[in-house]
């Protein structure tokens, strides 16, 4: 009979150093499988989310990884199958970002019966403006309506295609809304080099634009809107051209980006203190008042704006990052990461070139009907610069319409505006 001895009393059996090592190192193994695994998940996953990839090709490849998944888990684990394992997910997901890319569209418009609407247009397209490609969308359910032209979200470095969605489906009875993704931001990220553009740059493409709808949908003039950065456009376009426009709405006006800054972080530091976020205000005082120059600029201004907009109740710079694009049909995955990119990038740019600004002073006339929506809950573009703006404006026409909300009017409240106001009185 085999005696099994027993341990001697003060005797502990315990793992070896090298069994403890081995155990970290096979967990540490599964816990960067995983990691891996899910990041090459993602892009098929996120086809999900508001994406113009068919539901059957976003299940095609599901059921691709989940066999991938389930063939691994099932059978012996060798090297050279998890391998092969990982260049699968791999193949699926670079599948997954050149489909969400390539069959990028814009919704259609259609009648009860899910057939195009008759006269309607909705279309995502390229065009060229300034010698480079740029992306536009047109959406309206009559082509003999009015052309309303959007400048875009914001920033400087905001797309404007997520608009569509946001903003201004209420509109598309009633003009033809045509909404421009500026270069170095979204669908144009790379239509020119971020590092050369310039305020004129953007004008001048404005105009441009402006130009190719006139001549497409055969109307003498068109409307443009602004809202936030894009008002600074709009005045500058309207101010230019004002034979080109039957009116100018700005939303979020900006008059003087260096007053404007400097008061909404006074306000900013006051609102901290008040609530007692020491660290907020630690960071604050450290950065010191704008403007900001050099690298980090970008988050040193979003350090204040973020107090502004939780004020206002509105999302945080790092929420429209991550959110906003995902709302747009029109953008691809990678769109939706240069949407992101195109604030980072553009905004250490073009905003150093705002720190003269003074539409008081620089545009103190206009040749066109101005219209000016202000929030009364607006603490990013401050209403009493607007104010002042408008008290001295010379124009054919102006009103300062008071709205409810924030920075940036809600979609009822611009189609609102723009039917009984804009529209009513500027149509010939």
């Amino acid at each position: 009979m085999k005696v099994i001895p027993y341990p001697m009393s003060g005797q502990v059996s315990t793992p070896t150093g090298s069994h403890w090592t081995r155990t970290i190192l096979s967990a540490l193994r599964w816990l960067l499988g995983a990691v891996i695994t899910l990041i090459l998940l993602l892009p098929m996953l996120l086809l999900f989310v508001a994406t113009a990839v068919p539901f059957y090709v976003v299940i095609g490849l599901l059921v691709v990884d989940s066999v991938l998944v389930f063939g691994l888990l099932r059978r012996q684990r060798t090297r050279l199958r998890i391998i092969g394992f990982f260049i699968g997910l791999l193949l699926v997901a670079v599948l997954a970002i050149w489909l969400s890319q390539r069959l990028a569209a814009t919704r259609p418009i259609l009648d009860a019966n899910g057939q195009p609407l008759p006269n309607s247009i909705a279309t995502l397209e390229k065009v060229t403006l300034g010698g480079s490609e740029q992306w536009i969308t047109i959406r309206g359910k009559d082509t003999h309506n009015p052309v309303l032209l959007y400048l875009g979200i914001g920033g400087p470095g905001a797309g404007g295609l997520p608009a569509n969605a946001m903003m201004f489906a209420p509109l598309e009875e009633h003009c033809t809304v045509v909404n421009w993704d500026q270069p170095g931001t979204g669908k144009s990220y790379n239509a020119v080099p971020i590092s050369t553009l310039t305020v004129d740059r953007f004008v001048a493409d404005a105009h441009e634009l402006t130009q190719l709808l006139r001549a497409r949908f055969q109307q003498e003039k068109i409307y443009v809107f602004g809202l936030s950065w894009g008002t600074i456009l709009g005045i500058k376009l309207v101010q230019q051209y004002p034979d080109l426009f039957y009116a100018y709405v700005g939303n979020g006006q900006m008059v003087n980006t260096t007053e404007n800054d400097r008061l909404g972080y006074e306000l900013a530091l006051k609102i901290t203190e008040e609530r007692g976020a020491r660290a907020t205000v630690n960071t604050l005082r450290r950065n010191g008042p704008p403007p900001y120059d050099g690298a980090g600029m970008a988050m040193k201004y979003a350090v204040y704006n973020n107090v502004l907009f939780r004020y206002m109740d509105s999302p945080t710079l790092e929420l429209v990052l991550l959110l906003v694009p995902q709302f747009a049909r029109e953008y691809g995955l990678m769109d939706r990461v240069n949407f992101a990119r195109g604030l980072l990038d553009s905004f250490p740019v073009l905003y150093p070139q705002l720190r003269d600004l003074d539409f008081t002073t620089q545009a103190a006339q206009l040749d066109v009907p101005v219209y000016f929506l202000v929030g009364r809950q607006d603490v990013n573009a401050m209403a009493a610069l607007v104010e002042r703006y408008y008290n001295g404006l010379q124009a054919p026409h102006k009103e300062l319409i008071w709205l409810a909300s924030g920075h940036g009017a809600t979609p009822t409240e611009l189609a609102d505006t723009l039917m009984s106001k804009v529209l009513a009185q500027t149509q010939p």
